[in-house]
């Protein structure tokens, strides 16, 4: 099965257990090359990893077909980890928190608001995998030797229990571990991979997406880099692509049961062929979006909070109003200062103006809009459990809007 499509990969890409070697680059188009306009100068990938030395890695699970048995699958799940440093820096780096609507989970957000820093990778999968992936962030930064006598690692999550045997518990911390440990630097793999493997996202397939924005100010030219895991608005409500309402131009929330002679496991959409009659039971949740904003600027803690808010922004753009039961939490780090931070003891750090922020704002925007959409982009249609299927954005229809 074809889960995504490639921008290029240095990680690892497991399909079940088995590993195969790292994805080469290919012509996968990604959303700028299908017309739509996005603001803003991009850095060289249009990627976080345009920050030097910021690693992502993925661990992707893809197994079996048909009916949903609970521990045995169908898997369509994973684990991303962003290492903010690289897997082998042992120092942490300033970082802020916001949740725009809280039905969702990041772990380690208390102890970071706190004292402004963040330590560890920060790792994103589904819902019910938070914590063994937890405990796996914990056992790799003791394995590294982080110094301090206890880990508060940043896991967050969004729900894949539409596509994914969520309850079945697939991911295990070797995995987790093994998607901090490839990790690289480098073009980063899109889509329906790593812990966006059974995510949907504004009517379609969704999952992975990542972008940047590089901003001058004075003699300094910094970068902003996004990555996401979209997961929010699975009907596609008011969807926004370029500044245009694009809702009624494509075939937002056509999700259904693929084959009728398996028993659905959510009464939440009907069979493919409309083969039988069936009443349709209101969702009380609506997915989620965890966004991870990174910056080599020389932002402060309270900075950075102000910057974890600026994504809120950018899912205004594509539509969306933050739902009462969607999780919507971002992170947001700056790489700066490095061999300056220090707990112990006195230390002197660069301090950006707060009043340039503006333009880190912008960018965090800009570079946020376009990270959802190429997620969107890179996910190709998905068959999970039960024989639920989700269909890809329509390429060939998108660009056709955008001619006109």
């Amino acid at each position: 099965m074809n889960t995504s499509k490639l921008i290029g990969s240095v990680t690892v890409f497991l399909l079940w257990i088995m590993q195969v070697a790292p994805v080469q680059a290919d012509d996968s188009p990604r959303a700028r090359d299908l017309g739509i306009p996005f603001d803003g100068l991009p850095g060289t990938l249009n990627a976080i990893t345009d920050i030097q030395g910021i690693e992502v890695g993925h661990v992707t699970l893809v197994e079996g077909m048909g009916a949903l048995i609970v521990g045995e699958g169908p898997v369509r799940t994973g684990v991303t980890v962003v290492h903010p440093r690289g897997k082998n820096s042992t120092e942490g780096v300033f970082a802020g928190w916001f949740t725009l609507n809280a039905s969702g989970e990041m772990t380690g957000t208390t102890w970071l608001q706190e004292r402004g820093l963040l330590e560890g990778p920060i790792a994103i999968t589904n819902t019910h995998s938070v914590g063994v992936v937890r405990d796996a962030a914990v056992a790799w930064m003791v394995d590294k030797g982080w110094d301090a006598a206890w880990h508060a690692p940043v896991v967050a999550e969004t729900y894949d229990g539409a596509l994914n045997d969520i309850n079945g518990f697939h991911v295990t911390k070797e995995l987790a571990i093994q998607a901090m440990r490839s990790a690289a630097a480098g073009p980063v793999l899109e889509g329906a991979v790593g812990g966006g493997t059974g995510m949907l996202c504004n009517g379609f397939k969704g999952g992975i997406g990542t972008s940047s924005r590089r901003v001058q100010i004075e003699d300094s030219t910094y970068t902003v880099g996004v990555l996401v895991q979209c997961n929010y608005n699975w009907e596609g409500n008011n969807l926004r692509l370029g500044g245009r309402h694009v809702k009624d131009q494509l075939p937002v929330s056509k999700h259904c049961f693929s084959d009728p002679n398996i028993e659905r496991h959510v009464d939440w959409y009907p069979y493919c062929d409309g083969s039988e009659s069936l009443t349709l039971s209101h969702r009380k949740r609506d997915g989620s979006i965890i966004v991870v904003v990174a910056t080599d600027a020389p932002l402060l803690p309270h900075q950075l909070e102000r910057v974890a808010k600026r994504p809120s922004l950018a899912l205004g753009r594509l539509g969306a109003i933050s739902t009462a039961g969607s999780g919507d939490i971002f992170v947001a780090f700056s790489t700066a200062n490095a061999g300056h931070i220090d707990e112990s003891n006195f230390a002197s750090v660069a301090v950006f103006p707060n009043y340039r922020l503006t333009t880190l704002f912008d960018a965090t925007v800009q570079a946020t809009e376009e990270a959802i959409v190429n997620a969107m982009v890179a996910a190709d249609t998905m068959v999970g459990v039960a024989g639920f299927k989700v269909n890809e954005l329509p390429e060939d229809l998108v660009r056709t809007i955008f001619e006109e």
